[in-house]
């Protein structure tokens, strides 16, 4: 009885210190103006150079942490910091549910958000798959020997870009991914070694600077882009740069992925990164309670969706694989690709036919995702230890369309991160007829460069943002003059009705009881409808 008595508290006890993950949303930001006053405390003079050239100004998200605020935190009984936002303000921590809530009392803290949602009740902010998986260019016109990597870039139409010279040169891609071995010694990466392309990189999950470690899975994923092997194999963007991160731990599926991603991004954006790819998404995890469901891949509440979202603000694009759950009982998108303005890519096979594995949209607030899709049944590329294979997955038909998009923006260098994001979706086969399956299909990367830009963006048709608490935006083509939006519940009532005048108009929705509803903008020219939830 004795030892049944013993074994009864050790359980108790286990339960009442259980370790829990959690996100400390900060107040604010008291050292701002000091560093927004001096930018070069915060960001490098390319990163700087990059914001200028796209009209886009400093604000508090490229402030650091307040560094009291985190020594406080990790001062904290029982807690321990695993990662930090400065986008976010925000700090990732593992503790017990008591000592982690204990945090509340700290006058600085605003919000605590736990990954497992069923112990934020008393909270108000709504929360989070691995869905695993430069050198000067000459002025003689570029002739590859692509070997069988041929057809994953004749079908974007990338190698009329790279005939005429736009391999990538000048523009710098950073990988977040899993690992990154063989990189630094076997034959399909000599050439980025050779020509000092390889910028430097960060072990995010180990906390070291050895990121030619890891999963195997980054390995794969770069060579896509810049990995050369005459008459096997040649990269989207042979002449870009590239740094590497390993955000991914390969043994643990845990919410900190999605905050090391972050870190990650931040870093990216600090050294003046021009693209970021991610052939990662993020649904299930070992920890079911910390799990997501399809209703939170709405584009704004996940930690990585809403940072990859900001990444983009900063004049980054970031592209990332749809996800390989498309024959699964859950076929949806992953995080981030349910983000706004990501570019979500889906696979194809070499014959253009939708691979089976390959996850779908909509996103849950109804957006077209994924938006565009490339080659990833077959794809061609080095593994780790120089050999040329094929593998399946959209984790390498994102790269694939990360390396093309490099090429493109090289081509076009006065475009900004949107009007690029929105030539590459417009260039797409299926743009006139977007579906759940391809987005808007296959791009074109020759008419791309030609096209004109016509404003097409992640709000083109759409309502943001959504979930909402009181001010909504919808947004039109500004070639419609007129029209209007008409809110119904779920029993089909019409409880709300606005019309609009222009082509992006705001009102609140403060009348509305909170709960789902169905919209509808609607005008002579089209009709769309969706779902948008009222906090």
């Amino acid at each position: 009885m004795k030892k049944l008595y013993v074994f009864l508290v050790f359980l108790v006890a286990a339960g009442a210190f259980a370790q829990e993950d959690a996100w400390v949303y900060f107040k604010d930001k008291p050292s701002a103006s000091y560093y927004l006053n001096a930018p070069l405390e915060m960001l490098t003079q390319r990163a700087l150079d990059r914001r200028a050239n796209q009209n886009i100004a400093l604000d508090s998200k490229d402030v650091p942490i307040e560094s009291d605020y985190v020594n406080q935190v990790k001062a904290s009984l029982g807690i321990q910091v695993k990662a930090q936002s400065k986008w976010l303000n925000a700090l990732h921590i593992r503790g017990s549910a008591a000592d982690i809530n204990a945090l509340k009392s700290k006058s600085f803290v605003d919000i605590i958000d736990f990954a497992n949602k069923a112990l934020n009740q008393a909270n108000k902010l709504v929360k989070q798959s691995k869905t695993k998986v430069a050198s000067k260019t000459k002025d003689a016109k570029i002739s590859f020997a692509y070997g069988t990597s041929q057809n994953q870039i004749e079908m974007l139409k990338g190698t009329v870009l790279h005939q005429q010279n736009f391999t990538g040169s000048g523009k710098i891609i950073a990988v977040l991914d899993g690992g990154f071995p063989g990189v630094n010694t076997v034959l399909p990466f000599a050439r980025l070694r050779n020509n000092n392309q390889i910028l430097g990189g960060y072990n995010y999950v180990g906390r070291d600077p050895n990121f030619f470690t890891g999963d195997t899975h980054g390995s794969y994923v770069l060579s896509t882009m810049g990995g050369y092997k005459e008459g096997e194999l040649v990269g989207t963007a042979p002449d870009a740069s590239y740094y590497l991160f390993i955000t991914e731990d390969g043994a643990n599926e845990n919410p900190i992925e999605e905050s090391l991603w972050v870190e990650a991004a931040e870093e990216a954006d600090r050294l003046g990164v021009d693209i970021i790819n991610t052939s990662l998404g993020y649904f299930d995890f070992d920890n079911s309670a910390y799990n997501h469901t399809y209703s939170q891949m709405n584009g704004n509440t996940t930690f990585i969706s809403r940072g990859a979202d900001i990444a983009f603000s900063r004049g980054m694009i970031v592209v990332t694989s749809a996800g390989n759950s498309g024959g699964s009982s859950e076929p949806h998108i992953a995080a981030p690709a349910d983000a706004f303005n990501v570019i979500s890519v889906g696979a194809v096979t070499a014959t253009k036919l939708k691979a089976s594995f390959s996850s779908i949209g909509p996103s849950f607030d109804n957006r077209v995702k994924p938006e565009v899709m490339a080659q990833g049944a077959a794809s061609v590329l080095s593994d780790e230890k120089g050999n040329i294979i094929t593998a399946n997955g959209t984790s390498f038909s994102s790269p694939i369309l990360a390396g093309m998009i490099a090429c493109l923006w090289q081509a076009l260098p006065n475009k900004t991160n949107r009007e690029i994001r929105d030539l590459v979706i417009q260039s797409a086969d299926r743009f006139n007829s977007p579906t759940p399956q391809y987005g808007y299909g296959i791009p074109n990367f020759s008419t791309a460069k030609t096209l004109n830009v016509v404003g097409f963006d992640s709000p083109f048709f759409g309502i943001y943002p959504n979930p909402v608490t009181d001010i909504v935006r919808v947004s039109f083509p500004e070639s419609v003059s007129t029209g209007s939006v008409i809110f119904y519940s779920l029993r089909g009532e019409k409880v709300f009705e606005k019309q609009l005048n222009e082509a992006e108009e705001t009102f609140s929705l403060q009348s509305l009881t909170k709960g789902l509803y169905i919209y509808q903008i609607q005008s002579d020219a089209f009709v769309k409808t969706g779902r948008i939830i009222k906090q």
